[in-house]
Parts: C-alpha cells; sequence; structure tokens
C-alpha cells in the first residue's frame, strides 16, 4: 500500500506541502493495492475507531450478560427480607408469611418477614423504595400504597411506578357486597332504592380511601346515585352494623362476611370481582348484574427496588409461580377468600398502571380525602 500526496493546483508536484479542499476536509489519503480507489485517512481512522468502539461495547454486553448471569446463579446467598406494609394477621401478612416460609424451604436461606405498619402503608413501601436494589429486599405490594394512595395523599416518598419493579401478581381478594335481609335483594333494587331515595341509602366502610370505600364509590359513579359514606375504624363493627340494619350496605371480604352469609344473616348482592368468586360461585358479580367492568378487589404482589438486575427479578418470578402452583398452597388461599393468580413482570406492571388510573379518576370524582 502506497502513501501519496496531493498538492494544491498552481505548486510543483513533490512538494510536500497538504492543502485542504472545501469544508476543512484533509487531502491525505491510502491507495489500495492493485486498487485505483482511494480512501481519505479521516474517513478510515473514524471507521477503525468506530470498530474499535463497537468492539469494546460489545465486550461489556457479553461480560455485563455473563455477571448477571452468575448473580441470578448465586442469588440468594444470605437471608432475604419480605417486607409486609401492614400489622401481624392480616392477608398480606397470612401470605407473606406462607410465601417467605416456601422460598425458605427451596432456596436453602431464610426469608424474614419484616412487618412495618403505618401511614395507610406508605410506610413500609417507602422503605423498599430506598432499599439496595440486590433482591434482598422484597415489597408485599397492595392495591392500597400501589395504586389508591397516590392519588389519594398529596405527597408521597416514593413513586410507585418509578421506584420499583414488579416481580409477579400474587393473589385477589374480591369484597362482596352485603345487606340486611330485609334490604335490597339485588344490585338493580339497591340502585332503584338510592335513586328514589338520594342520600339515604348509607354505605359503611373500613376507613376512609380503603377499598371497601371506593368500590362503594365506584359503584356509586357507574350507577350515578348518591348515597351517604359512613365511615368505621376496621371492618369488623361495620358488619355487625349492617347485620343489625343501622347501614344499609357493605362491601365485605369474603373471609368476613360468608359466615354471617351461612346463617343467613346478611345477604348477598354481588362481588367486585370481573368473575365469580370460587368461594362464593352462587353470587352474581356486579358486573353481570347491569354494570359491566366493574372491578374493585384487594390485591397483592411482589415487587423489588427499581434498578434490580433483571435475572434476579426473573428468578424470584420463577420461584414464586412454582411456589403458587402448589395444591396446598392454592387450598390455604382459597379457603381465605383469595383468588391465586401470578403471572409475569410486565403483566403486573400493566395491571398496576391500570389500577392507578382508575382509582384516580374514581377518588378525583368523588372528591375523598385522607383521614
Amino acid at each position: 500500500m502506497s502513501v501519496r500526496q496531493r498538492t494544491a493546483p498552481g505548486r510543483r508536484s513533490g512538494v510536500a506541502t497538504p492543502w485542504r479542499a472545501r469544508h476543512d476536509s484533509p487531502r491525505w489519503s491510502l491507495r489500495g493495492v492493485g486498487s485505483d480507489e482511494e480512501i481519505p485517512l479521516r474517513t478510515k481512522t473514524m471507521t477503525m475507531r468506530h470498530a474499535i468502539a463497537t468492539s469494546r461495547l460489545l465486550f461489556v454486553a457479553i461480560t455485563g450478560f455473563a455477571a448477571a448471569s452468575v448473580i441470578a446463579a448465586d442469588f440468594p446467598n444470605r437471608p432475604v427480607r419480605l417486607l409486609v406494609p401492614f400489622v401481624p394477621g392480616g392477608a398480606a401478612d397470612i401470605v407473606g408469611r406462607m410465601l417467605a416460609q416456601k422460598l425458605s424451604d427451596g432456596w436453602g436461606v431464610p426469608m424474614v418477614v419484616d412487618n412495618r405498619s403505618g401511614a395507610a402503608g406508605n410506610l413500609g413501601t417507602s422503605l423498599v423504595a430506598s432499599a439496595s436494589p440486590d433482591g434482598y429486599t422484597i415489597l408485599m405490594g397492595n392495591v392500597g400504597p400501589l395504586a389508591i394512595n397516590p392519588t389519594l395523599y398529596t405527597r408521597l416518598p416514593y413513586d410507585p411506578l418509578r421506584d420499583f419493579l414488579p416481580v409477579t401478581f400474587l393473589v385477589a381478594y374480591p369484597n362482596i357486597l352485603v345487606t340486611h335481609p330485609s334490604g335490597p335483594a339485588s344490585v338493580k333494587d339497591l340502585v332503584a332504592l338510592a335513586r328514589s331515595q338520594p342520600g339515604k341509602v348509607t354505605f359503611a366502610s373500613s376507613g376512609t380511601g380503603s377499598s371497601t370505600h371506593l368500590a362503594a364509590e365506584l359503584l356509586k359513579s357507574m350507577a350515578h346515585v348518591n348515597m351517604t359514606h359512613v365511615p368505621y375504624k376496621g371492618g369488623g363493627q361495620a358488619v355487625i352494623d349492617v347485620m343489625s340494619g343501622q347501614v344499609t350496605i357493605y362491601f365485605s371480604s369474603l373471609l368476613g362476611a360468608l359466615p354471617h352469609m351461612k346463617s343467613g344473616k346478611l345477604r348477598a348482592l354481588g362481588v367486585s370481582s370481573l368473575k365469580r368468586s370460587t368461594s362464593a360461585p352462587d353470587v352474581p358479580t356486579i358486573a353481570e348484574s347491569g354494570y359491566p367492568g366493574f372491578e374493585a378487589i384487594n390485591w397483592l404482589g411482589l415487587l423489588v427496588p427499581a434498578r434490580t438486575p433483571a435475572s434476579i427479578v426473573s428468578r424470584l418470578n420463577a420461584d414464586t409461580l412454582r411456589v403458587f402452583q402448589q395444591p396446598d398452597v392454592e387450598q390455604k388461599l382459597l379457603a381465605q377468600g383469595g383468588e391465586p393468580a401470578t403471572g409475569t413482570p410486565e403483566a403486573f406492571a400493566s395491571y398496576i398502571k391500570s389500577e392507578t388510573a382508575k382509582w384516580a379518576k374514581v377518588i378525583k370524582a368523588s372528591g375523598v380525602k385522607p383521614e
């Protein structure tokens, strides 16, 4: 390969004074052996630099993938913390402890359940948002902190869509709309009563901004009726007052209502899920009772801090799905009124977004404010 110079017009050939043409491009060039084609040195240099940069990126990608595979294969090698942002004894705690035991048995590494209640679940949820993104701190996520509270509260110490990576949906807990046996016989009758007596029909809730409260607000919105809210500190007293006829209706948990339904002390009007409940298959859904698309469920799912390696998210997802496929786990969840429904991280992420949008609309339309 030979190097030659091109001289400016008017200069004698052989004078080694390079000149610059339009666009300030150097005219030094290379001629390939056996070819008359000239390749500018700048183009050649840029091509070589691009090749080197591409090689470096490829190397980083390959080594990064290998490192991620090693991390996933080695995970977990020390205790894992499952943070439940509610008090012991509730649905989130029961599911969390059952899952922790099963995963611990499979891993040979302890999974410790850490209950951090407070601020309607916001406190514990924020602790996971700020935790190290290494897979060793996992959140038992719930509809309240993740989909309701972002609109209900003006300020949160976390962003549910930015600060977490969903792992999998776990279980849905439909509510069941109940009334006194002498009350309305169906959802249709309830709506007719509310329209004939605006504001006189009352609905209980386990607290302002709770899923039981917003379920009734959603029904009010879809049915275009006015009913009066009667908030309680928990669901126990709410059920008692519905049984005594002091309050017209209540969106109770299935677990809390089923014994009273069987004894004849409560009448079920409809379940709040899109499909009929396995625990109460004879009770129609509100969606099939004239309000298509009605869904107001309490749900649980696993999430990890943002920037947790994708390989660890995949490992957690696969291991959790295996646990939930075990017959004894399914039977325990069904006995609590739950409906197991695990899936992909992407499906759970999409569901959280849709739930956030739905409850934001209901909260803004009803003017609900936190207590």
